[in-house]
């Protein structure tokens, strides 16, 4: 069995209880109370610095840009007198912006080219002697060769020494060069310096500076003098081809760039300005205003709000914070009085501590999420420049404000839920641009996840609720944009439509991986989850119904009965039902010595009283420790032990008396339930119905006369034991719970048709009635003979088979 158990236990139980263990410990020495405002006090400042932190500055892109159009009137909020910081580096940026390139020019570039090119003419005659000298040195195979000094080389020098040159192609050469070289020419890698003006320096006249407007239209690039030179060439007729391009080879490189970049100049220059600049101050006086909704922002405008924003984040912080501090611990403590008032919620079973811890934990989860979202709206819009995706305000209706509220209703109650969210609509509204509609919305969409959605009976209504609060986010969002007079273009409606059904698909998202961990940690049993339980393939339930047949079907029955009467009461039915599937789990250890599971002989009548009360005793704290190993939720575990409350097994204990020697003490404690009693209305009920549903299957003749008269017995013998002291069942409801448990039970047991031919034996006062071939069970004509003990208890087995029927009703009628 061991074993069994074992391999029932849920593997998040252990983890679960290693958490719980390292975050209680610190606390453990301190009192409840004193752990409670402790944590409270944690909430409220958690909760504040998610909304604003004082510590953190403010960083990425300014809210505004200059030609924007402002969304909001800004006004100061105190007499500001602070330095441009941001201003005077802009100042500084365009100080050296306003410096305008340096270049130097050498205006006598085009005389220095024909010099070079007539001295290497020169050197290559001196060498060469005059053509035909060479020409004749060149047949007789002269050692002598002509050489040219410039580029080309041999190449080159072969060409221009093959015949002698006219001196107007001489004359035509160098005028060609002399126009190819001549003006501005810049190297083509320089073109990246120039701007609409550039400042010009002649290198022959240090002091005389010029400006140039459009350089690109005025001078030329070093690349197309050369081509210019080549056109040129190609235009004298009496050259050949050949002739040209060893003329071009020759020249190409005597044209030279005649101004050039300075880029020491040019940086010294800009960091000068830059150092010139003097930073500015500006002051405003409180109230003043900066700008007005729809106007522009201007160079000076933006100014002044980046000074506004710049004294908020460094001087105003604390003071904001500690303010809003106050109004969220505020906020809190209202939250904590109103869930004081309700005190323990039927659904939770927890206690308003506890309570309050969930929905602290919701608050906070939502504010993280809230001011993160607000955060990634505003960047979004600030990465578009086109209307309407650079409206921050469209952006953040996309932020699933229903989160808090649907997740309380899901888990506890709608006034709770309703209350959640009309708090996180409220810190909302601090962090929203605009902070009034926007809590109104939250607090709408809020109201609509609370009231629009049914049991939460499968995982499916979170995505029906998510869909619901789509729909109403996309209408409201609408309205939003309407109430604040934006434009109401297509696109723009367009746009908050799909940021409002996009805040219902993420609202459902998250709050479907918030759902489970809220009932695990806070150890919240919701609709979902009873039903999970309720699964016949689970290995307890499983064992159950093939070890202990008829206390499977017992606890069936039982759950139909309480499930009825916490309907008449408005309590948690299916709570009632799961917990009577668990209620008897323990009697899986020794399902023989229990009279629904016996098909004959009782072994406890072969057993002393002591022993049989042990053995019937112990299917409660084993069940418990069972249902513990198994990690099965406290509030299904406490049905084990408090469907018997602290009753007496009156028979046995009679038994044992009649058994004792004089001298022998028998202890009463020895034949009493460990307890404890009662405790919620679901387990008183559980507590009726299982004596009762045992009665009725007791009865002969479950008529409504026999059913309403051991009902009732019973009732009272459980009310005369004290057993439902410490639950919350008033006299009224208890009226109420008999007279649904009769209702049920005779719908259960109702009379068969009589059949033609059919002779009913007559009752006696008590007698075997075969159910089957296999079964006997104990059945009473008479409700009065049924073995109902002071505390309410059916205990058939106490009845000893083995002897004649009529010496146990002396029994009854003795403990009667």
């Amino acid at each position: 069995m061991s074993k069994r158990i074992r391999d029932l236990q849920s593997p998040v139980t252990e983890w679960r209880k290693w958490i719980f263990a390292m975050i209680a410990k610190p606390f453990s020495l301190l009192t409840e109370n004193q752990r409670f405002w402790i944590g409270f006090a944690l909430l409220c400042l958690l909760t504040t610095l998610l909304i604003q932190n004082p510590f953190w500055r403010a960083t990425g892109e300014q809210p505004y840009r200059e030609g924007d159009i402002a969304r909001e009137t800004i006004t100061a909020p105190a007499d500001v007198n602070i330095t441009d910081t941001e201003g005077f580096e802009q100042l500084k940026v365009n100080a050296r912006d306003s410096v305008r390139p340096i270049f130097r020019y050498e205006s006598n570039r085009s005389e220095t080219a024909v010099q070079a090119f007539l001295s290497s003419w020169e050197s290559l005659q001196r060498r060469g002697g005059d053509n035909s000298n060479l020409q004749r040195s060149s047949n007789s195979n002269s050692k002598s060769e002509s050489r040219w000094t410039g580029v080309g080389g041999a190449d080159v020098a072969r060409v221009l020494s093959s015949r002698n040159f006219s001196r107007n192609e001489l004359e035509a050469v160098q005028s060609a060069l002399k126009e190819a070289a001549e003006g501005y020419i810049y190297d083509d890698s320089e073109r990246q310096y120039f701007q609409n003006e550039v400042t010009v320096f002649d290198r022959s006249k240090p002091n005389l500076r010029s400006t140039v407007s459009m350089p690109e239209s005025n001078w030329i690039s070093l690349s197309a003098a050369r081509d210019k030179f080549r056109t040129r060439l190609s235009a004298i007729k009496s050259l050949s081809s050949r002739e040209q391009d060893a003329f071009y080879t020759a020249g190409e490189i005597m044209i030279e760039p005649s101004i050039s970049y300075d880029s020491v100049a040019t940086d010294a220059a800009r960091a000068s300005a830059a150092e010139s600049v003097q930073p500015q101050t500006i002051a405003l006086k409180r109230g003043q205003k900066i700008v007005g909704q729809g106007d522009m922002i201007t160079a000076e405008t933006l100014a002044k709000i980046n000074a506004v924003r710049t004294y908020t984040l460094s001087s105003r912080q604390l003071n904001r914070f500690f303010g809003l501090l106050l109004f969220v611990s505020a906020l809190f403590w209202i939250a904590w009085k109103f869930v004081q008032t309700r005190g323990v919620l039927p659904r939770l079973a927890l206690s308003a501590q506890k309570t309050f811890a969930l929905l602290g934990f919701v608050v906070a989860a939502q504010t993280a999420i809230v001011a993160g979202l607000f955060k990634l709206a505003e960047f979004t819009a600030l990465q578009n420049v086109r209307s309407p995706l650079n409206d921050s305000v469209l952006w953040s209706f996309v932020i699933p404000f229903a989160t808090g509220s649907l997740l309380m209703a899901l888990l506890a109650d709608r006034p709770t839920a309703l209350f959640t969210g009309l708090l996180n609509s409220l810190l909302a509204g601090f962090m929203a641009p605009r902070g009034l509609e926007f809590a109104v919305f939250s607090a709408i969409v809020s109201s609509v996840a609370v009231y629009g959605i049914g049991r939460y009976r499968s995982r499916q209504t979170v995505t029906l609720a998510g869909a619901t609060i789509g729909i109403s986010a996309a209408i409201f969002a609408v309205a939003t944009v309407a109430f604040t007079q934006q434009a109401m273009e297509l696109n723009t409606i367009l746009l908050a439509i799909a940021c409002g059904l996009a805040s219902g698909m993420i609202t459902a998202a998250v709050t479907a991986v918030l759902l489970p961990m809220c009932e695990s940690f806070f150890g919240i049993l919701t609709d979902v989850k009873l039903l999970e339980l309720s699964n016949a393939d689970l290995p307890v339930l499983g064992q159950l119904a093939l070890r202990a047949p008829g206390t499977n079907q017992h606890s069936h029955a039982v759950g139909q009965l309480a499930e009825e009467a916490c309907r008449v009461v408005g309590a948690n039915g299916l709570l009632a039902r799961i917990g009577a599937l668990y209620h008897d789990i323990g009697k899986t250890a020794a399902p023989e010595h229990y009279v629904e599971n016996q098909t004959g002989t009782n072994p406890h009548d072969r057993l002393k009283p002591t022993q049989s009360a042990k053995i019937i005793i112990s299917h409660v704290t084993y069940g418990t420790k069972l249902a513990k190993e198994m990690g099965l939720p406290p509030r299904i575990i406490d049905f084990i032990p408090q469907h018997h409350g602290t009753r007496t097994l009156h028979y046995f204990l009679k038994k044992a008396h009649d058994e004792a020697r004089p001298d022998e003490i028998v202890s009463e404690n020895d034949f009493r339930y460990p307890g404890p009693k009662p405790q919620f209305k679901e387990a008183a009920i559980m507590m009726i119905a299982d004596s009762c549903e045992a009665a009725a299957r007791s009865l002969a003749e479950p008529t409504q006369e026999n059913i309403r008269f051991i009902i009732t017995k019973i009732i009272d013998a459980i009310l005369a034991d004290d057993q439902l002291n410490e639950c919350d069942l008033t006299l009224r409801e208890l009226t109420q719970i008999r007279e649904s448990m009769i209702k049920s039970l005779v719908a259960i047991y109702h009379s068969r048709v009589d059949y033609p031919g059919y002779v009913p034996p007559s009752s006696g006062e008590f007698k075997f009635k075969t159910e089957d071939a296999k079964e006997q069970r104990l059945k009473y004509a008479d409700p009065k003979d049924v073995p109902v003990s002071r505390g309410g208890e059916i205990e058939d087995e106490a009845i000893d088979r083995s002897v004649e029927p009529g010496a146990d009703v002396k029994a009854v009628d003795s403990i009667n």
